[in-house]
């Protein structure tokens, strides 16, 4: 039986084909992702690792410890310490380490490096043995900075420039004095470093006269260990703990782990699925050769062979094609992880140096994904086909389904649907975060169901296209009678592409919604003209209102400012506005009392509202970051939006508890309305600086378009995977249905259909079933998009069901165009068979 298994394959190499590409993409995909992640993780952490090589103890705020103060925010390093430290048995010097967010421009005004990727810190005394400088000499004053190597490459800088940048707004000019190298996982990344003298850095990053870190190094013959132990016995418990340096090597390798490995799940997501609609091309293929060798296998049956030995024949074949796939799948996928480390490079990005990185557990993975899933697809056929009693599947090429089957699998089906859609409306019921695994569950069963009801719902969706058959004649009526002749084979051709359509419709239409609901937000909202932040999402300088209000034109501004305190035990976060502006700049829907604060008087969103029981006139006590408390009076209730939410209260009563405060926006009013001129008065009241957005509502509106659009570009990009193996199926189908239907084919040959009608069948028949799957998925994607809508709408007060109807269609032309593109081959084949041999063909 073996050496049967192993002709019938090299005998079917050619139908087999489709196959062994199906899998090898899925098996490519999975290995590629594997190989990319673990090059990507090893890299980083190797050069990581080399950052702490002048680090043997770490001194750290304690987070965590009862030092915190009433806001949460850690202890401080201060210097004292800093020189204790310098002093313990066994050191050999301390570092004082500072740092913080710092945006650095390009000679063409356009920002380096991408959000906390860009970074800046503090060089230590002369000569600081963390940054190496190859040029130049050190900072000394506020006027003078180091830049990295890489971002001086890149940005065209050299020593005695002027470099503009920014931390929280304002725009600073220092001159580059020097260049370094750095092992910096940020700069390996395609961030950014700069590093000031030790006490600008401390101004810069409002940190004066204290640390983020101090690094002790150990003298010679001192362990790590014993370093450690020196300084717990310095160190105040309740103020900062102590950490190795190599165990900060080995967290900053775990955190780079766990960073690849979301990637790498996100990755191996979209592989599955490719391997899941392989599965259905894999299953029609078995089927078809089973059905085709019905014979072959009943004397095989008839000389002795048991079923358990035809089921094991046809699990050995796909054991071959399954090996064969995963092996040259295995090869393009190191092709491939060594393909994105390098687009990584030409984007922008950059890779620290390093080996391409493939495991064992890579190579197993990929022999074992390509072998069973194969294996696992072909058991069905296999076992179908050893149940065939010998003597009826000798005077029977096709053994068609009974009645009995079919009632079985319309039951199942519909009871799965059944079961999904009502798994699926009742998650619709529940809020946000609760009904995410109902949905989920809800729609694998109800995408199960639908399946296994597919050959059912074939006849009369297939039937509604009829009239428009009847247009092209005989070839339109035969390409009609063989989409439904076999409603099974049909089926799992048209699943295939349904699955993808199904999740690409389903995104759009959740990402058209979601942007709608955020513009609908926004509009609502907002009755600034302007919304200035920082591009990176960082904090603005109080010093940033100040500027822009005294700009001309301007008749309004508030900043929106965070601050995080205490309320009956309970962290909460207050957002301090400008009491006597906010009214002019935001319209919140108030559910009740008024939206006015200033003094003692707050608004509180509704949510908050809720959770402490409050309604206007109540009073509560709050604690301040600097300890104080203070008692306030709830004055309104709003709907709490993404703008706004939570406790908010003027800044007038905010700022002076604050020590550095800050801004996350600045609303702005100006006297003539969003102008492109009033725009270009606020950029260059601000120098201009690119780290600073200013945006109207449109602005904003194409922001979060952009996003959507990028995100949606990357997803569709994906899934094409899952697309291009559905295609496949197509082929593959048809051709084994043409070899299959030779004899027909010659006869109609006979009979007088010329090969343009003969290939215009064919092209009908994959047309017809693409269209099938492509309403399939669009509809299915639609109800999916619909039902996480209503989870999203329970969190989303303006969120409105989009439904994108113009990338439908388009959706819908793209599963025609499969269905041409997939036919050209096999309709090729079927016009240029010889008229008297297919006659002939069994």
């Amino acid at each position: 039986m073996f050496r049967t298994a192993l002709r019938n394959v090299l005998a079917h190499k050619a139908r087999l084909l489709m196959t062994v590409l199906a899998v090898m993409l899925g098996v490519a995909f999975v290995s590629g992702t594997l190989v990319f992640t673990n090059t990507l993780s090893d890299a980083y952490q190797k050069s990581s690792a080399k950052g702490f090589d002048h680090v043997d103890v770490a001194i750290q705020p304690d987070g965590g410890g009862s030092g915190r103060d009433v806001s949460g925010q850690d202890p401080e390093l201060t210097s004292a310490l800093l020189d204790k430290a310098a002093r313990v048995r066994g050191a050999d010097g301390a570092i004082g380490v500072v740092s913080g967010f710092t945006a650095i421009a390009d000679k063409n005004g356009k920002l380096i490096g991408n959000g906390f990727q860009s970074q800046g810190g503090n060089y230590w005394g002369a000569k600081d043995p963390r940054y190496p400088i190859v040029s130049g000499h050190a900072p000394h004053g506020r006027d003078q900075v180091l830049l990295d190597s890489e971002t001086a490459r890149r940005a065209g800088y050299e020593v005695g420039d002027t470099v503009r940048m920014s931390i929280d707004g304002p725009v600073l000019t220092p001159k580059v004095t020097g260049i370094f190298t750095t092992d910096d996982g940020n700069v390996a990344a395609g961030g950014s470093l700069a590093l000031f003298d030790t006490a600008t850095a401390q101004r810069l990053f409002h940190k004066e006269g204290s640390y983020d870190e101090i690094d002790v190094q150990a003298a010679p013959g001192t362990s790590q260990t014993a370093l450690r132990s020196a300084l717990d016995a310095i160190v105040p418990k309740d103020v900062a703990s102590t950490t190795t340096g190599k165990q900060l090597a080995d967290d900053q390798a775990r955190q780079i782990a766990d960073a690849t490995s979301s990637m790498r799940t996100g990755l191996l997501v979209f592989a599955g699925i490719a391997l899941f609609v392989g599965t259905f091309i894999i299953a029609n293929t078995f089927t078809m050769l089973v059905a085709q060798r019905t014979k072959e296998l009943a004397l095989l049956r008839a000389v002795g062979a048991s079923r358990r030995q035809v089921t094991r024949s046809v699990l050995i074949e796909a054991f071959v094609v399954g090996a064969v796939a995963a092996v040259t799948g295995l090869l393009a996928g190191i092709g491939i992880g060594a393909g994105l480390r390098s687009l990584v490079s030409s984007l922008g990005g950059s890779v620290p140096d390093g080996p391409l990185v493939i495991t064992p557990g890579t190579v197993v993975s990929a022999l074992a994904v390509g072998i069973l899933i194969t294996m696992l697809a072909a058991w069905l056929p296999g076992r179908r086909a050893a149940k065939i009693p010998p003597v009826a599947a000798m005077s029977s090429v096709h053994a068609k389904a009974t009645t009995k089957s079919l009632v079985v699998r319309n039951t199942i089906g519909a009871l799965f649907a059944a079961a999904g859609i009502a798994t699926v409306l009742y998650a619709t019921t529940m809020n946000g975060t609760d009904g995410q695994q109902p949905m989920g569950i809800g729609a694998v069963l109800l995408v199960i169901g639908v399946f296994v009801l597919t050959p059912l719902l074939s006849r009369p969706l297939i039937a509604a296209a009829a009239p428009v058959l009847r247009g092209f004649g005989v070839a339109g009526k035969l390409a009609r009678q063989n989409s439904v002749r076999n409603p099974r084979r049909t089926a799992a051709t048209a699943s295939a592409l349904m699955i993808g359509l199904t999740l690409i419709t389903g995104l759009t239409v959740m990402a058209s919604s979601v942007q709608r609901g955020i513009d609908k937000m926004a509009a609502s909202s907002i009755r600034a003209d302007y919304v200035v932040s920082m591009a990176t999402g960082n904090l603005l300088s109080p010093e940033v209102e100040k500027t822009l209000k005294a700009t001309e034109g301007v008749t309004a501004t508030s900043p929106l400012r965070s601050a995080r305190a205490h309320i009956d035990g309970r962290s909460e976060y207050l957002t301090g506005v400008d009491g006597a502006t906010i009214g002019e700049l935001t319209k919140p829907t108030v559910d009740a009392g008024t939206f006015q604060v200033g003094g003692a008087q707050v608004v509180v969103d509704d949510d908050t509202a809720k959770s402490y029981r409050w309604r206007t006139g109540s009073r509560f006590t709050v604690t301040y970051e600097d300890g104080k408390e203070q008692q306030l009076t709830v004055a309104g209730v709003y709907q709490g939006t993404r703008l706004m939410r939570g406790i908010v209260l003027d800044t007038a009563t905010l700022a002076p508890h604050q020590r550095h405060p800050s801004d996350m926006q600045v609303m702005v009013k100006t006297s003539g309305g969003a102008t492109a001129a009033a725009k270009g008065r606020l950029q260059k009241a601000l120098g201009d600086n690119p780290a600073i957005k200013v945006e109207d509502r449109k602005d904003i509106s194409d922001g979060i378009s952009h996003a959507f659009t990028l995100m949606l570009n990357m997803l569709y990009g994906l899934l094409a995977m899952a697309v291009i193996v559905a295609v496949l199926g197509v082929i593959n189908t048809l051709a084994m249905s043409v070899f299959e239907r030779s004899q027909e084919i010659g006869m109609l040959r006979a009979i007088g259909l010329d090969r343009r009608g003969i290939k215009r069948m064919v092209r009908l028949e994959s047309l017809v079933i693409s269209l099938f799957g492509g309403v399939l998925g669009i509809g299915l994607g639609v109800f999916f998009g619909w039902a996480a809508g209503e989870l999203i709408g329970s969190s989303m007060a303006t969120y409105e069901l989009v439904l994108p109807w113009a990338r439908m269609a388009v959706f819908l032309l793209l599963a025609a165009v499969v269905g041409v593109l997939a036919a050209l081959w096999p309709a090729r084949r079927a016009a240029r068979l010889n008229m008297l041999t297919a006659i002939k063909s069994e």
